[in-house]
């Protein structure tokens, strides 16, 4: 059960899309709302419908909304298969949750990118006049609580290697796993980490020299041939 909230004059909403610096986000718009005692909703916008997400985007909503639940936030917003302005679906949340302060990564990746030219605010803030906006200074790396930075993600397989796996970059009929590959920043070679999704959870080992270090968190004796079979279903 969610804890009462102290004050309701006040409410919090994070906009992330997809990429590492989201859940720094959340995490930023959950301290203010911790401060304020007040409601937290996070909100992601997808002109793609959810059944049309591929494993990327996938991934990223699995770990927002577990993160929403973690952070006891009232509710995760989806709004999929959205076909109008950015600006405008912000501003039509803002109005249904009596939002009052909004939370938006200043560098976030891909559609985001249009924030930092002023604009976007612009929009916002006469669609939504009385809403106080937060852009939150970030930068495209991601940092680790062990402050070790990677860089962007990127789209990465893995193959069985022995009694380990490997990671590839191009697909292969025999891939046991795809996911998100995050590269240490300041290395020629594949280190880093990799995110993957298994049966609706998201799990995340650690790559040295394209080699998986840490073992697979799925159950025992999960072969290449059950994760596909479980894919599909």
């Amino acid at each position: 059960m969610k804890k009462i909230k102290g004050r309701m004059d006040e409410s919090i909403l994070v906009c992330v899309y997809y990429g590492p610096n989201g859940e720094r986000l959340i995490k930023r718009g959950s301290k203010i709302a911790n401060m304020l005692d007040c409601p937290l909703y996070i909100l992601t916008v997808d002109p793609l419908p959810f059944d049309e997400f591929d494993a990327e985007k996938s991934a990223y909503i699995d770990r927002w909304k577990e993160l929403a639940d973690q952070l006891g936030a009232e509710e995760f917003i989806l709004r999929d298969n959205e076909k109008r302005p950015f600006a405008k679906v912000i501003a039509e949340v803002a109005h249904r949750y009596n939002i009052t302060q909004i939370v938006i990564g200043q560098t976030a990746q891909n559609r985001w990118e249009e924030i930092t030219k002023g604009s976007f605010v612009n929009v916002l803030l006469r669609a939504i006049s009385f809403v106080d906006i937060h852009i939150v200074s970030i930068d495209r790396t991601v940092h680790t609580e062990e402050d070790v930075a990677f860089e962007p993600g990127v789209r990465c397989y893995l193959l069985k290697d022995g009694a380990g796996y490997r990671v590839s970059f191009a697909y292969q009929k025999d891939i046991c796993y795809d996911g998100i590959f995050f590269k240490d920043i300041g290395t020629d070679f594949n280190n880093g980490i990799f995110k993957y999704v298994y049966n609706g959870t998201t799990y995340q080992v650690r790559v040295h020299d394209d080699k998986i270090i840490d073992p697979i968190k799925t159950p025992k004796n999960v072969n290449c041939h059950d994760v596909k079979k479980k894919e599909k279903e």
